[in-house]
């Protein structure tokens, strides 16, 4: 989707017809993705986020209406977002570093607290259980691949921002597809034969099947075939000898991991892609775009792939997109210059 493209999206939904502003103290019943009726104030313009996914989904749509984070946000993400969203205090989170803190959490006086992501198998519980502890909404919206259109909908019509929603999921319906029609194009043997490796020695795998490893399988031949492979965004740990075994013929490091040691590493040049310099670094910024955690950054990493891997059937100019895709999700100018910095290591 071109910036052209992006400003005229923005400006026919804009022109939507705005609903009339609910009456103070008026509520309405909110069926959330884990099936649980919860009755939500109408009006709604204070949120408190559960965790990281939520805070990256939720940024593009309603940061001003953020009392807090879950977490601080990286380093990385200070060039692209507002201060006052950037300086917000930290609450802490209900999954993953499961340092929620509840104290603060109920002093800034959210009007409702909102879960997006995966769905855990206790999520109506968790939902149930916070919300009965702080008596404050809680829900929980799924938000996949697939369905971020979807979440954008209904966390646009949700918090009463039915355009913003509308924008932001006709962009996710048209970058999946886009993604899908590319991997519809592959032919057998056309698919990069890759590994994404991970890690402070780059000895851990992203697996093929993997939740984590779902863009990868969608447009590459993901060599990582491993029983039982991990549902952690470290992913699954091998060994030089397997990896050797495997010899892709491309490799992407994550971030942060052995990419600028392997070039004079003469175990690392036993491998096709690191004999032939077709290997990278995924791009970082705000947020690792391959999707660790896993949310809706990882339509860059579909872009970044599509244009590194298969550039004639992409057909599209990476600087555009990804600048269309900071100014919707990160309200922000994204100049060529810090995007030449964001992929400085991540084209082939």
């Amino acid at each position: 989707m071109t910036r052209k493209l992006l400003s005229l999206l923005l400006a026919a939904v804009l022109s939507l017809a705005v609903s009339m502003p609910a009456l103070a103290g008026e509520t309405v019943h909110f069926t959330d993705s884990a099936g649980r009726s919860v009755e939500v104030p109408a009006d709604i313009t204070r949120i408190a986020l559960s965790g990281g996914t939520a805070q990256m989904i939720l940024v593009a749509l309603a940061p001003e209406y953020f009392v807090g984070v879950a977490s601080p946000w990286p380093k990385e993400a200070q060039a692209f977002l507002d201060e006052d969203y950037y300086n917000l205090p930290v609450i802490g989170q209900l999954y993953g570093a499961k340092d929620l803190n509840l104290e603060q959490l109920a002093a800034l006086d959210p009007q409702i607290i909102i879960d997006v992501g995966e769905a855990k198998a206790s999520i109506a519980e968790d939902m149930d259980d916070l919300q009965a502890t702080l008596g404050i909404p809680t829900v929980h919206v799924d938000a996949y691949l697939d369905t971020f259109a979807q979440a954008y909908r209904t966390l646009g019509a949700l918090l009463g921002l039915e355009a913003r929603g509308e924008a932001l999921a006709a962009y996710c319906e048209t970058a999946y597809a886009r993604a899908v029609a590319i991997a519809a194009q592959l032919e057998e043997g056309d698919r990069v034969r890759m590994l994404y490796l991970l890690g402070s020695d780059g000895l851990n795998v992203i697996a093929k099947g993997s939740f984590h490893g779902e863009i990868i399988d969608m447009l590459c031949e993901n060599l990582a075939v491993i029983e039982g492979p991990s549902t952690k965004g470290t992913g699954d740990p091998v060994d030089m000898e397997q990896i050797l075994l495997w010899n892709p013929d491309v490799i992407v490091f994550a971030p942060g991991s052995v990419y600028a040691q392997v070039k004079d590493d003469p175990l690392w040049n036993e491998l096709d892609a690191i004999q032939n310099g077709r290997y990278v670094e995924a791009p970082l910024g705000p947020y690792n775009w391959m999707g660790f955690p896993p949310s809706v950054q990882r339509y860059l990493g579909l872009l970044w792939m599509g244009s590194l891997f298969y550039p004639e059937l992409a057909g599209y100019d990476l600087y555009e997109e990804v600048a269309a895709y900071f100014e919707l999700f990160y309200h922000t100018e994204l100049t060529r210059e810090q995007f030449d910095r964001l992929t400085e290591r991540s084209m082939l």
